[in-house]
């Protein structure tokens, strides 16, 4: 994974939906030089709205998110319960943009670790109708 982009966002840098003409078009200048894409806006954005409001519940519960250009794994980041000073991330969900068909696919991994299509809805054109699915989580297969 050394390859991948590491995101943590402090509570300052929220990006909402409203995002305003001006800051669009700084970030399609970003994007030009290939500093920021709107996916990684949109993904920062879906961890942002999951993450706790407080700092010190974020000690003990928070969310990441990692994008490689093609891969964007959701992780839960938390200590471990028997060494607080180990933090885990523990990956919750996987979206994969498939570049040949633009079509992105969801994945939810099972208590034995391996990564399964999330049925109800595979996959989609659009990210953020599967972000959508992962926030509603009708199966408690993301967050619980």
């Amino acid at each position: 994974m050394d390859n991948f982009i590491r995101m943590t966002f402090p509570a300052s840098e929220v990006i909402t939906p409203q995002v305003t003409g001006q800051v669009l078009n700084l970030l399609a200048v970003a994007d030009q030089t290939g500093l920021i894409s709107m996916v990684e806006v949109r993904l920062r954005g879906f961890i942002e709205s999951l993450r706790p409001a407080d700092e010190e519940t974020r000690k003990k519960l928070d969310f990441g998110c990692s994008w490689d250009g093609q891969t964007a794994l959701l992780s839960e980041i938390r200590p471990q319960w028997n060494d607080p000073t180990r933090i885990l991330e523990l990956p919750f969900a996987k979206l994969r943009f498939v570049k040949s068909s633009k079509i992105w696919k969801l994945y939810w991994t099972r208590a034995s670790g391996k990564w399964e299509a999330y049925e109800p809805r595979p996959e989609s054109t659009e990210l953020h109708k599967l972000l959508t699915e992962i926030k509603n989580d009708a199966y408690g297969c993301f967050l619980g």
